[in-house]
């Protein structure tokens, strides 16, 4: 499950994200003024340490995009070229923010949730009173059905390709599109999600064997 804090932050996710579709070419053509936050669904980090949240947001010609992000507790020089921005957390200090596609943590989660026909992380709020179940904004299924997953090797080089980032893991070649489109063929492994307006499925991320 994903621990929330009820905490401000400075500047906001929305912000943050902002800023960074606008320095990416192949993004920043779909956006003009403003971006709309559809919703979001969340993997948990094993070891508690490494937030991990995937947005889905709406642009002002009504294309869907999909950022990955981890939120990381100290700044991480090797991975400068996935650097999204810094945001201090009320409750957690000055969070780190990175684009998720270089981070094996998040990859191991995005294809053991693949590989095994998991869902997104439930949520719980930390409150005063005690911890309370929020509702997803953005439901996922993997299409797998086995049992065991593998493990992605913390040396892997993704490739942003306009609006898609593709990472070779190994056993199997991650897509993940920063675009979302409609009527995608889902492959035999896919991550699909839906959220609130949507009835139909739409594909997050696909895999497909190595060679």
């Amino acid at each position: 499950m994903a621990i929330i804090h009820q905490a401000t932050l400075s500047p906001s996710k929305l912000d943050v994200l902002s800023k960074y579709i606008a320095a990416w070419p192949a993004l920043s053509e779909h956006v003009g003024s403003d971006l709309e936050q559809v919703g979001a669904y969340r993997f948990d980090d094993p070891a508690g340490q490494v937030g991990i949240e995937t947005h889905i947001l709406k642009t002002t010609d009504g294309s869907h995009l999909q950022v990955p992000l981890v939120y990381r507790n100290d700044e991480m020089p090797e991975a400068a070229d996935w650097f999204v921005g810094t945001m201090e957390h009320s409750v957690l200090g000055t969070r780190w923010v990175y684009d998720a596609c270089f981070d094996a943590i998040y990859l191991n989660e995005l294809v053991r949730v693949i590989l095994t026909g998991d869902v997104e992380a439930a949520e719980i709020v930390e409150t005063p009173e005690g911890k309370v179940p929020r509702a997803t904004t953005v439901q996922v299924r993997g299409s797998g059905e086995s049992e065991a997953s593998i493990e992605v090797s913390p040396d892997v080089s993704p490739v942003r390709s306009d609006a898609q980032t593709v990472v070779d893991v190994g056993e199997f070649v991650v897509m993940i599109p920063h675009v979302l489109e409609e009527g995608v063929p889902t492959t035999e492994l896919s991550l699909s999600g839906v959220w609130a307006g949507r009835g139909e499925a739409i594909t997050l991320a696909r895999m497909v064997r190595s060679g």
